[in-house]
């Protein structure tokens, strides 16, 4: 368990800083108010839209991935994560953490509530059950920053809030949480706050702000998302909007990349003429240290080493030895570009 704790996640880490929305999430601009709301698995969160859909009363742990660790950062910036890394997500073979038909017979049964869902994620509301069928049951593996809804007085409200990891989720062809299914709730990423962050709601043990990240669309579409079974610890694979029916055993991620470094080979290091590298230069220094040469007394100058002789060209045969000298230049005289 200690292995599978430090999975791998085959993604580049980097930093987002968060933009205050132009209400084109079907809210207004959310999060303004400098909350941040804190909300465990089970919870049934701030004014939930239906009962939970998640099938388990208890969610089982979810070991994080390796993630870098980072700076204590405020609120609006934090670590993203795209949706299609390997090992973001957890669950368990062939078992759905949500109910996909359930919240679809919750969400048609009151239709000012459909209408509202269907609002924030800018569908219409006659599209909602096939939506929700094209979304993929995962469970969060991190504490993860989100734009929470919730139902209030007819319409959809809209709050920052910070899921713990575990929650089961719906996501999107691009590995997007869309969904938690402890409330019925619509998500969409999250936005900047004004002013310093107010944190609200139960934390949890294991909480640290420089532990949350955000979930960012994945540029291409994730077909097959590789999941972390938090029963037994083994990976498998489940296709985009499939339920766990047609899951299939797959092997452990096998690379970390540097998530904000790019390693490059450093270029040999050059000197002029007359020179040669510093003994304390390295392979990291920006430019090459040179100093002069110092030859010892055994050994021969420069202009002692005979070259190599070239043939000529016109067929008379080998030139003379002074020859030779004159038409090949000395190579110390190279100097580097």
């Amino acid at each position: 368990m200690a292995t599978i704790a430090a999975a791998i996640v085959a993604a580049t880490v980097l930093i987002v800083v968060l933009t205050r929305p132009d209400d084109g999430n079907g809210g207004d601009a959310s999060g303004s108010s400098g909350e941040v709301f804190l909300q465990a698995a089970s919870a049934d969160g701030i004014d939930p839209f239906t009962e939970s859909s998640d099938p388990e009363s208890q969610p089982p742990s979810a070991p994080p991935p390796t993630l870098p660790s980072a700076p204590e950062t405020d609120a609006n910036v934090t670590r993203g994560v795209e949706g299609s890394a390997p090992g973001l997500y957890g669950g368990t073979q062939n078992v759905a953490s949500c109910d996909v038909e359930q919240q679809i017979k919750l969400l048609t049964a009151e239709q000012d509530k459909n209408r509202a869902f269907a609002s924030v994620l800018e569908i219409e509301p006659s599209d909602v059950p096939s939506y929700l069928r094209a979304l993929t049951p995962v469970r969060l593996r991190t504490d993860t920053r989100v734009t929470n809804h919730g139902y209030q007085d007819g319409a959809a409200t809209s709050y920052q809030a910070v899921l713990q990891a575990g929650t089961a989720v719906l996501v999107d062809e691009r590995g997007v949480p869309r969904v938690r299914c402890a409330c019925g709730n619509p998500l969409t990423p999250p936005v900047a706050l004004r002013g310093d962050a107010q944190r609200k709601g139960d934390s949890w043990p294991d909480y640290r702000p420089s532990n949350v990240v955000a979930v960012t669309p994945a540029p291409t579409v994730v077909n097959v998302f590789v999941i972390l079974d938090l029963e037994d610890g083994g990976w498998f694979e489940r296709e985009k909007g499939d339920t766990g029916e047609n899951d299939e055993p797959t092997t452990a991620p096998t690379s970390e990349p540097s998530p904000t470094t790019t390693t490059q080979s450093p270029s040999p290091t050059r000197c002029p003429s007359g020179t040669t590298p510093s003994p304390t230069a390295t392979e990291a220094d920006a430019a090459p240290t040179c100093v002069p040469v110092s030859p010892s007394p055994d050994s021969p100058s420069p202009t002692d080493t005979s070259p190599t002789a070239t043939p000529p060209t016109d067929g008379t045969g080998p030139p003379p030895d002074d020859a030779t000298t004159e038409a090949q230049p000395d190579t110390n005289d190279a100097t580097a570009p």
